[in-house]
């Protein structure tokens, strides 16, 4: 008897939590390796669920108010297609990119909600002589960005809302190329180089500045920022100057910009740290000593906008939030009350920076991370099976879903501060984002998976699968 009680109580526990800010609640019964992958339709703001199982893929078409307008089962494909890597959209109707884990086969599926029927096409890729750094997805086209291996060569792979496919090579032979230490090298040796623990060569981390990025992904040297006409490459491997290429996804081009970071006065020998970040058409750059820190705001053509310093004696006067230290030796959460600890801190380990709009301004992080330290019984699996969680799971990639998770088992460093669009600092309190709402609900309740988020407009979505209730939840958050 006390047992059903309980039983009820929690079910009556979760109906409540549901209600709150659930905008779908719909029963599902899915198999293990349970994963899910979503589109949105920013002009109709409708999105597609894909939920899928080691046997199946379910796709819910939900429209604006989260109703679900339609559905399409279908057979999981071929275990050799182990990523869904990307899509894009024609009318209604969602055409899923399936990848091989080396990227040579490509599955494209069309799931075509007016006949409710799905079509397959297969694509060999020859990708011999090409390293694969990174995939985006539009409305109209998906594209596989490579690097032909001892070039100055990009080539893109485009596959376009009617399921065809092209290839187009850029070439960067104009452009100037060095390796740490100011060696010249080609555009391959930029990307070969390693730059593990933190990370692997050929590596580019893609940033969705739509929502807040972690230092995690912004601390990387080698970054990507993509829109529907463009793709921004940033790279910052050389501690003076950051080096942005700009490809024209219109005309198929390139064009190279250097942007210069702040002098070091030259009596402060100790080792010197920097990094950047691309933010609507702006670039801001942090760089660092053992005693002091620059913020620096610039443009694309190196004029500098706004410009903050940090140092070891005096209090950050630009920052909205105490200094915060996560995890390391001590664990936990703890505030720093010196200056001259972040700063310290900041150059020893991996600087990074990140903005994000809230509302008319700019929230911007400064700081620093490290390199992952995995436990005992993450090490264990990986060595099994792989840190993907399994040999038959469905790698999905999701930026935002990325960056909330981000700071797991990694020393995290940082400060906050709230700037307006001219780059000056702007004083009060900061609320709490949708990211800090949501990591109140896995605190609190583990029980899940498919996990995912993403954004329409300016509301975050929550979804996951309840493995008790065995329902599929979405709920909102806003900033």
């Amino acid at each position: 008897m006390f047992k059903k009680l309980l039983l009820t109580s929690l079910f009556l526990i979760n109906l409540t939590s549901y209600a709150q800010n659930s905008v779908l609640v719909t029963p599902l019964e899915l198999k293990n390796n349970r994963n899910v992958f979503q589109t949105v339709n920013a002009e109709k703001k409708e999105v597609t669920l894909f939920i899928s199982d080691k046997e199946k893929i379910k796709a819910l078409q939900l429209n604006e108010n989260f109703q679900i307008k339609d559905s399409i089962s279908e057979v999981r494909p071929d275990k050799k297609y182990t990523d869904i890597i990307g899509y894009n959209i024609k009318n209604d109707n969602t055409r899923l990119y399936w990848s091989s884990s080396d990227r040579k086969k490509i599955l494209s599926q069309l799931y075509d909600f007016e006949s409710h029927k799905t079509s397959t096409t297969q694509h060999e890729l020859a990708l011999n002589k090409e390293k694969v750094v990174q995939e985006f997805s539009s409305k109209d086209n998906f594209y596989i960005l490579t690097i032909l291996k001892n070039s100055n060569i990009f080539n893109l792979h485009i596959f376009d809302k009617e399921g065809r496919y092209m290839v187009k090579s850029i070439d960067l032979s104009s452009f100037h190329f060095f390796r740490y230490g100011y060696t010249k090298t080609n555009l391959s040796g930029v990307f070969e180089e390693n730059l593990l623990p933190f990370e692997n060569s050929y590596s580019l981390q893609n940033i969705n500045a739509d929502t807040p990025a972690s230092l995690a992904n912004t601390a990387k040297k080698r970054k990507c920022y993509f829109t529907n006409n463009q793709i921004i490459i940033t790279l910052d491997k050389n501690v003076d100057y950051t080096q942005i290429i700009i490809i024209d996804l219109v005309n198929y081009t390139a064009q190279e910009k250097i942007v210069q970071k702040h002098t070091i006065p030259a009596d402060d020998r100790s080792f010197q740290n920097s990094n950047s970040f691309f933010f609507n058409d702006k670039l801001l750059q942090i760089k660092s000593s053992s005693n002091l820190l620059y913020f620096t705001i610039k443009d694309l053509d190196n004029n500098i906008i706004k410009e903050y310093t940090a140092n070891a004696t005096t209090p950050i006067d630009f920052k909205n939030s105490q200094i915060y230290q996560e995890g390391g030796d001590f664990g936990g959460k703890r505030i720093l009350e010196k200056s001259s600890q972040f700063i310290r801190k900041v150059n020893n380990l991996h600087s990074g920076i990140s903005c994000y709009y809230i509302g008319e301004n700019m929230l911007v992080t400064l700081g620093g991370i490290s390199e992952t330290h995995q436990t005992t019984g993450q090490l264990i699996l990986a060595s099994q099976f792989g840190l993907i969680g399994g040999l038959l799971a469905t790698t999905v990639f999701n930026p935002t879903m990325q960056s909330f998770n981000s700071y797991e088992n990694k020393k995290v460093v940082k400060i906050e501060g709230l700037f307006d669009k001219e780059g000056n600092h702007v004083e009060g309190e900061l609320a709490p984002l949708a990211f800090d709402k949501i990591r109140t609900i896995f605190d609190n309740y583990k029980d899940v998976s498919s996990q995912t988020i993403f954004k329409v407009e300016n509301t975050y979505y929550l979804g996951y699968y309840d493995n008790q209730t065995k329902n599929y939840i979405i709920r909102s958050f806003i900033d």
